[in-house]
Parts: structure tokens; sequence; C-alpha cells
């Protein structure tokens, strides 16, 4: 049973190609996968190949780990993110006064809200 990571996969269509440590490929297709697997690349996969007509192709997979997240491991703790998130109502009400009284920000105040908004956005997502 060779042992290899994703190295890329389709969610929405549903399948892939993993490389094994020797350097072969397979066709990964999401039906050989554990129920409810979240796949993507990096992820390692111990798995069954069999060569079909279109080449290797995986039988059956077992994952091993998934792959780090950057993301996750750069996330703020929740203190801060309270702050964060406190700061940012702030910064929206002032935005919301003015929008009231008809008046957009200029675009560098609201290039730096934008900015700000997604900062918040991605830490919560990770």
């Amino acid at each position: 049973m060779p042992t290899g990571r994703v190295k890329w996969f389709d969610v929405d269509k549903g399948f892939g190609f993993v490389i094994a440590e020797d350097g072969s490929q397979a066709f990964l297709h999401s039906s050989v996968l554990p129920e409810d697997a979240e796949v993507t690349k990096g992820t390692r996969l111990d798995y069954d190949v069999v060569d079909s007509r279109r080449g290797a192709q995986v039988l059956k997979a077992r994952l091993l780990s998934g792959p780090t997240k950057v993301a996750k491991v750069r996330r703020r703790p929740a203190e801060d993110m309270a702050v964060m998130v406190e700061d940012v109502i702030k910064v929206l009400d002032d935005l919301n006064n003015g929008l009231q009284h008809g008046r957009y920000p200029d675009p560098s105040h609201g290039n730096k809200v934008a900015s700000l908004l997604r900062a918040i956005a991605d830490d919560l997502e990770s």
C-alpha cells in the first residue's frame, strides 16, 4: 500500500491526483475517499492503486493527515480578537454616521476600512 500526498484536488469536480513517495502519480476520485473526508493539496494518504486503461488510479484511500494550515498557526488569541472587533465596531459606527448624513468616506479611508474588515474576516475563517 503506497503512501503519498495529494498533488491537487478539485472539490467541485470531485477528483485530483496523488503523488507517491517514489514520484509516481495516480488519479484520485472522491468516491474512493472515506466518508466526510476533507482532502486538499498536501493531505497524506495510504492508498491502493490499480492500473486502468487511462493509467494508475486510486482504488481505496485512507487519510493519514491533513495539510498544516499556516493561518491556524498564526491565528490571534480570542482576547486580542475581541479588542479588534470592538475597534472595528467603532470604526463602522463612525462610517455609518457619515453615510446617514449623505457622506461617503474618502477613497483612502474606505480602502483602509475594507482592508481592516478583510483582515478580521480572514482571522475568523482560519
